[in-house]
């Protein structure tokens, strides 16, 4: 929801299409998720589940509210974008907006892969998510790394929201229409690994779209959530989480 209306007000501002913005869009979400996690989340870790679970639920309530309290509740939309329009390719049409959203996450995806396990700050990124203790004691500083991690997911979804802001309507709860979904597509396609949840949402991207075409509009998500529950039941770590 932050990104979008980031994304959002930069065109209002200046003009500039979203496809161009990402990259400060992204900026911009790198230094919220720093902040986001030294004014809060750095203070939950350790503690229950539930802390952590209401301490994220409560921001997000937050962030809706003051949102809405600033900017309305009314829906807003970039009316213009270089990718707006369709896409033809023989007798198979394809919308603009949807394949460069799909583009983005394909390249974002293969950048957060390869300074996570290739590079060394990504060897110390693992190193502090598996077991803090140890990690200290090789001399990796655990708070600067979850630090560093929380801005990487920010600017992840800084990128999202602006790419998804050309064909989706801006409004203060926009973010909890894919809170489940979001969820799902990490469960599905494995926590901890980051080629899974890009599977994962092509999957049930996919399905979606078949399923409402097939189906019903309305019955979009059952093939969705059926498959999530299959493949939870046989393999509880999803299709590439490490056994």
């Amino acid at each position: 929801m932050v990104s979008m209306y980031a994304a959002y007000l930069i065109w209002l501002m200046w003009g500039l299409d979203p496809i161009v913005s990402v990259p400060l869009v992204a900026g911009i979400m790198f230094l919220f998720g720093i902040g986001v996690y030294h004014l809060l989340i750095k203070h939950v870790l350790g503690k229950s589940h539930h802390a952590q679970i209401f301490s994220t639920f409560g921001l997000m309530a937050f962030l809706q509210a003051l949102a809405q309290f600033v900017a309305g509740a009314d829906y807003r939309a970039i009316q213009t974008s270089s990718v707006s329009g369709v896409i033809e390719i023989g007798e198979i049409t394809l919308p603009g907006p949807q394949l460069a959203a799909c583009a983005g996450a394909c390249i974002a995806t293969t950048l957060l892969y390869i300074l996570i396990f290739r590079t060394r700050t990504g060897q110390q990124l693992r190193a502090a998510s598996q077991d803090r203790v140890a990690a200290s004691t090789l001399g990796i500083d655990g708070d600067k790394m979850y630090s560093l991690a929380w801005g990487l997911a920010a600017a992840c979804v800084g990128a999202a929201g602006a790419l998804l802001s050309c064909f989706y309507p801006v409004f203060p709860r926009v973010g909890s229409a894919f809170v489940l979904v979001a969820y799902v597509v990490v469960a599905l396609g494995g926590f901890g690994s980051v080629h899974g949840a890009l599977v994962g949402g092509l999957l049930i991207g996919v399905m979606q779209a078949a399923a409402g075409f097939f189906i019903s509009s309305q019955l979009k998500f059952v093939p969705v959530y059926a498959m999530y529950l299959l493949v939870v039941l046989l393999r509880p770590r999803g299709l590439f989480g490490r056994s």
